[in-house]
């Protein structure tokens, strides 16, 4: 795994647009390179807010979109089209503005889907697609993203692998039902760590003073996945904590990185 590198931001806003506009690179320099690209997206409010400022983006049509596979990290288990879901809000904010392939754009279950009103067999059966589009060359059971979006909360829970739970332990499946989330709702489903580290690369966004503690623990090279899940969110080739200045507050001596300030 990569060790992480911190990028600071002014606010919230420029933090939205500049993690925007690395997007619209990452995936341009990936489809130069293959053909195609792959990411996963995630929600929360620094989350959407990237994918509100990618589909302003002057650049974002330098994507081929009909080639991206779009993907989730975790997903609040819920009805289709419910405006919690991770899923509803991208397809509001980007993917309904621009030319995505639908074959290529993977949603989580949903509680009122072909998968039935319990969330394990929609985990089982997203996994059989992260490993159906994993290459030999990849080495896992899910496809080596080239890049991972994730958020990170106050208490540093990443997807929905909270402190302390039981898929923190996982070190087989690449999806799991989440049951008993410390936030509503309760039920979920989650991409694990061994499909987190198989991306390319990982970017933790932050921003907000609520998050400056998260960012330091996760940071810090003693913490343990186990009580501080961002600790693990590690990707392949590079780590980035994209963070605004106010979630920057915090960051434990000796971390350096592009941006700081």
């Amino acid at each position: 795994m990569s060790a992480p590198s911190v990028v600071v931001h002014p606010d919230a806003r420029l933090l939205a647009q500049a993690v925007a506009a690395r997007v619209v690179t990452r995936l341009v320099d990936a489809q130069a390179a293959t053909g195609s690209a792959s990411i996963v997206l995630t929600g929360g409010g620094i989350g959407i807010a990237v994918l509100t400022e990618l589909a302003q983006a002057p650049a974002r049509d330098a994507v081929d979109w009909s080639a991206v596979d779009v993907w989730w990290g975790d997903e609040r288990f819920l009805p289709e089209g419910d405006p919690e879901r991770n899923e509803t809000q991208a397809r509001e904010a980007l993917l309904d503005r621009v030319g995505v392939d639908p074959e290529r754009v993977h949603p989580m279950p949903a509680s009122d889907g072909e998968d039935g009103a319990v969330p394990e067999p929609g985990a089982e059966r997203y996994a059989e697609l992260l490993r159906a589009a994993s290459r030999p060359e990849d080495h896992a059971d899910a496809p080596a993203f080239d890049v991972c979006l994730l958020g990170i909360g106050p208490d540093t829970h990443v997807a929905s692998l909270f402190p302390e739970q039981p898929a923190l332990y996982e070190d087989e499946r690449t999806v799991v039902a989440v049951h008993g989330a410390p936030k509503p709702p309760p039920t979920r489903v989650s991409l694990t760590f061994p499909a987190i580290r198989s991306a390319k690369e990982v970017w933790v966004l932050a921003s907000g003073e609520g998050k400056a503690e998260a960012v330091r623990l996760a940071l810090d090279p003693e913490a343990g996945e186990v009580q501080v899940p961002a600790a693990g969110a590690r990707g392949r080739s590079r780590t980035l904590f994209l963070v605004d200045r106010a979630a920057a507050a915090k960051l434990p001596e000796g971390i350096s990185g592009p941006g700081l300030m």
